[in-house]
Formats: C-alpha cells, structure tokens, sequence
C-alpha cells in the first residue's frame, strides 16, 4: 500500500468530485458542513473520553472515520480555495520549528 500525500488527498477528492458531476459546493456550505463534520467529533470524542456517555441506542461510531470525514471537508476547501495543502504545511511547521522552538520546553 502506498503512502498517502496531502497532494495525493488533494487529487483523489478533486478526481471524485469531478467525477461525481456535481461539482465543489460554495466555500461557504463546506466551512458549514467542516463545522458539523467538528461537531461529530466533539461529540464522539465527549462519548470516548468526557463526561456524557452514550445512550444506549446511539449508534456505534468510529473516531477515525469522523476524523477523515472532516479532512476530506478541508480538502474540499483547499481545493475550492487553490490552495496547496503540501506547501502551506512545510510553511506552517517552519513556523513552529522556529517561533515556538523553546515555547513547549521541559
């Protein structure tokens, strides 16, 4: 199996999209949807870790599955926006490997 890219990710939705016929929706329907893609995981995680179990007729969910489902709305995002996820991730670590180089310090 082949590792997976950010730019790989970029492609592979763009691919599906396109080929799913209906296009990208408006940046603003995917921040929407991104935010209740959030909302899943909060709530998912507050049943794993927090205080608020689940009920016992709630279905089964998987953290892993929640958190794809909101990269692939990022992604969306990015790829309405132009915006290569590869190179601005170099940049924002560069970021952190300087500006915060001894913030986190022991």
């Amino acid at each position: 199996m082949s590792e997976i890219t950010l730019r790989g990710m970029q492609t592979e939705v763009d691919q599906w999209i396109q080929g799913a016929g209906s296009g990208y929706w408006r940046p603003l329907a995917i921040l929407a949807r991104m935010t209740e893609e959030l909302g899943k995981v909060a709530r998912l995680v507050n049943h794993l870790y927090g205080q608020k179990p689940k009920r016992a007729d709630e279905a089964k969910q998987d953290l892993g599955i929640e958190l794809c489902d909101l990269v692939y709305t990022l992604v969306c995002l990015a790829n309405v926006a132009d915006v290569d996820l590869e190179q601005s991730w170099r940049e924002m670590m560069n970021k952190y490997r300087t500006r915060d180089r001894h913030r986190y310090d022991r």
